[in-house]
Parts: structure tokens; C-alpha cells; sequence
């Protein structure tokens, strides 16, 4: 059930009510002294809360998908690194040409 932002058009008092969907609109003011009309304010609506532990497009795929997506990231892995081959020596220097 959502929170409605009414104001009194007389006093000028802004308040908050949980009232249902279905249920009409206020048109009374709730203060005991005015007896003034109230006009329902437009809201931005409320906002959205994430917890758990975490909110990603794949979080709620189907088992099969993820055992097949899990299967192509495990075969489109990098191969092992191999060592660069040894370079050759540099050929010594002959001495007393």
C-alpha cells in the first residue's frame, strides 16, 4: 500500500497517509481545527530498494542456461601461457684477428 502527500488548500499543512489503492481520496483536512478541502500532491513514487546479493541481467537465468554458459567460458579460456623460446646466443667475438 502506497503513501499519499495530501495539502490543506485552507491552512496550508502538508501531510503524509498509507491509505490502499482502492481506497478514495481524502478531502478533509485531519487537523482538528480546519475544517479545509485537501488536494492529493503528485509524488515521484517510492524508491526502489536493491538488497541481496546482487541484481545482474544472468541472476535469474534458467540452470540450463547458466550450465551452458558456464560450459563456454570454461572452453574459451585462454590457453596455459607457453615460454617464449630462448634466443640464441650472440656469437662470440674472435680475439687477435
Amino acid at each position: 500500500m502506497p503513501n499519499y502527500d495530501y495539502e490543506c488548500k485552507k491552512c496550508e499543512k502538508r501531510f503524509e497517509i498509507f491509505q490502499s489503492m482502492n481506497d478514495s481520496k481524502l478531502t478533509d483536512c485531519p487537523e482538528p481545527d480546519c475544517d479545509g478541502e485537501v488536494r492529493r500532491l503528485l509524488g515521484t513514487g517510492g524508491g526502489i530498494i536493491f538488497k541481496g546479493a546482487g541484481f545482474y541481467q544472468t541472476d535469474y537465468r534458467s540452470s540450463s542456461y547458466q550450465a551452458g554458459a558456464k560450459a563456454d567460458n570454461s572452453s574459451s579460456a585462454p590457453p596455459a601461457a607457453t615460454p617464449a623460446p630462448a634466443a640464441a646466443p650472440a656469437p662470440a667475438a674472435k680475439s687477435g684477428e
